[in-house]
């Protein structure tokens, strides 16, 4: 490594230029303020006559009292550590300068030097702790900057020193000079990627309990509680930021958020009645409009995907909602009106909007129309669908083989989707009354991807309907090693069992196990209904039913219902259920079957 003496050689006009290089430095580090490694982005290209002028301002030095700046003399060994250390940077070595610049700080115990070696360290070498050193001897040496105080605090906050950062921060929001709400706004981003969690939500507790009127204290304790995975402290915080604040969105919104997992409608209130004193709340409107929507109030959420439109004419992902929830309540006018003005706006997913016109179309009865929709879906993200729409559609039509063609010479892009189209296949098969055929089918497609759990599932379901048991066994066994997670191969695993009474204490556990995995599936609750029943508790039975059939109102869970109601004596009430459910699905076989066995 050269020594200090061997600069002696160097060209008079050379010293200069390297000498002029480092006063600028010292004269102007200020022009670049550094940043915590959390927070920084990345330097700019354009020059500081280049940037607009709130960013030239944003770069502008920080005022400096030069008379309290040490005299520093520019000496051979200062100048060579200085070069030495803003070379290495220039030439991409950033731990080199880093470390020299930090040493060089501790050193002279110059602001100037020690603000340069917080921006190497944390900007471009990513060296936290060298940055903290820096930042220490930087706020050491220039108490009253605001700067070094803001790059300490948020450089030991990003290393999850907290304890340290907490009198530093402190001194950030009591300064004269500061925001403490915009202070705490950039904490809570701050402290969003932090590891420990729970020390990150203690830090900002004690920061905010010397704010107790202020929202965004309240609103950084709530953020850091959901973090931290206290959702009452999280809840109780973001009420008092919304009682403090009544207008602030952000506060009710992640107030509805929390609120949700409890009570859909108790989040849908608080809403509803925050859009009534401040309708001009987009956010919040369309946080309305989603949670209606998840509530299934489709008319609701509807008018308030409209009220969005009115505010933004324009806005073609509120006209594709209101296309969806208008087809949902079968208002197909309002669908295709919608559906076809976005055909002619600047809409990313034409043919997602062309595959719901088909369906209009269906829904019409219009085969034709529904086809012409379908076949102009081009090859991308809907194409699978369309075919598989098409084949429906053609089935419909009476015209099966066709409709197998077509499915057959369908350009699928991967396995996966040549795996759709085989099971869309074997469905038409199954509606036409031909399982045989769609068994058949499916084993030829198991026999090139025989771990395929999609395949493996509907092969066991289809062995069913032929009286394979021992087949459908095999195959849910094989799933179940394949995929231990699958629910609802445990599920058909044990309903096979139940329904055929046999092997009930097996049939329950295995029932047992799919709930475990999805206790909120309505097929699930209805097989441990069923189960139960078999084995003859009528009464833990029937509240399984009642739970599945609230859930999902489907003709199956209606027929286990109405058994188990009748089998209990109530007669009027299965009646009531039975009849419900054959106007809704009057050709269905499980159902026709149940009442055609209890009034024998």
């Amino acid at each position: 490594m050269l020594g200090p003496h061997s600069l002696l050689p160097i060209r008079v006009a050379a010293l200069r230029l390297f000498a002029a290089m480092a006063f600028a430095v010292f004269a102007g580090c200020a022009a670049a303020p550094p940043q915590p490694a959390a927070a920084v982005e990345e330097p700019q290209e354009e020059s500081d006559a280049d940037a607009p002028a709130s960013e030239a301002q944003a770069l502008a030095p920080e005022p400096v009292d030069r008379s309290a700046l040490p005299n520093q003399e520019l000496t051979e060994n200062l100048l060579y550590e200085f070069l030495l250390a803003e070379i290495a940077v220039q030439r991409g070595n950033a731990a080199l300068s880093a470390q020299a610049y930090v040493d060089l700080a501790k050193r002279t115990r110059d602001p100037r030097i020690a603000r340069r070696a917080t921006e190497v360290a944390a900007l471009y070498a990513r060296m936290n702790n060298a940055a903290i050193d820096a930042a220490t001897v930087w706020h050491e040496t220039e108490p009253g900057s605001t700067r070094a105080l803001e790059a300490l605090a948020g450089l030991l906050v990003a290393a999850g020193r907290y304890d340290e950062a907490l009198p530093n921060l402190k001194k950030l929001l009591t300064g004269s000079a500061n925001d403490p709400a915009n202070g705490f706004t950039q904490l809570t981003r701050t402290l969003a990627n932090a590891q420990d969690k729970q020390a990150a939500l203690k830090l900002v507790r004690s920061l905010a309990a010397d704010y107790p009127k202020l929202a965004e204290a309240h609103f950084a304790v709530a953020r850091a509680a959901v973090n931290a995975g206290d959702e009452r402290v999280a809840l109780e915080e973001a009420r008092k930021a919304g009682q403090l604040r009544p207008d602030w969105e952000a506060a009710v919104l992640l107030e509805a958020q929390l609120l949700q997992k409890a009570s859909a409608d108790q989040a849908a209130s608080l809403l509803g009645g925050y859009l009534k004193k401040y309708p001009a709340a987009r956010e919040t409107r369309l946080a309305y409009a989603r949670l209606l929507v998840a509530q299934k109030r489709f008319g609701e959420a509807r008018a308030e995907f409209q009220k969005l439109m009115a505010g933004v004419p324009d806005s073609t992902d509120a006209a594709f909602a209101v296309a969806l929830l208008s087809l949902q309540l079968k208002d197909y006018d309002a669908a295709e009106k919608y559906l076809r003005s976005l055909i002619e706006s600047p809409y990313r997913d034409k043919d997602g909007v062309r595959l719901y016109l088909g369906q209009v179309a269906e829904e019409r009865k219009n085969l034709p129309e529904a086809l012409r929709w379908y076949g102009e879906v081009g090859e991308g993200e809907q194409y699978v669908q369309a075919q598989i729409r098409y084949g429906q559609v053609l089935a419909r039509q009476g015209k099966l083989d066709e409709a197998r063609v077509r499915l057959q010479q369908a350009a699928a892009k991967n396995s996966q989707q040549r795996v759709q189209l085989i099971l869309a296949e074997a469905q038409l098969l199954r509606d036409a009354n031909q399982p045989k055929t769609a068994f058949d089918l499916v084993g030829q497609a198991l026999d090139r991807v025989p771990n395929n759990p999609e395949l493996l599932y509907d092969y066991a379901m289809l062995a069913e309907k032929i009286e394979r048991v021992d087949i459908l066994e095999a195959s849910l066994r094989k799933l179940i090693a394949i995929r231990p997670e699958h629910a609802h191969a445990y599920n058909a695993l044990g309903y096979s069992l139940a329904d055929r009474n046999q092997r009930l204490p097996e049939a329950r556990e295995l029932i047992e196990k799919a709930l475990q995995l999805a206790p909120d599936d309505s097929f699930i609750i209805d097989s441990m209904g069923w189960v139960l029943y078999r084995m003859g508790n009528l009464k833990d039975s029937l509240g399984y039913l009642r739970r599945a059939f609230a859930g999902r109102p489907d003709p199956e869970i209606a027929a286990h219902l109405g058994e188990v109601l009748w089998a209990m004596g109530e007669r009027a009430e299965a009646e009531r259920v039975l009849g419900d459910a054959t106007r809704e699905s009057p050709d269905n076989e499980t159902l026709v079957n149940t009442i055609k066995r209890l009034k024998r």
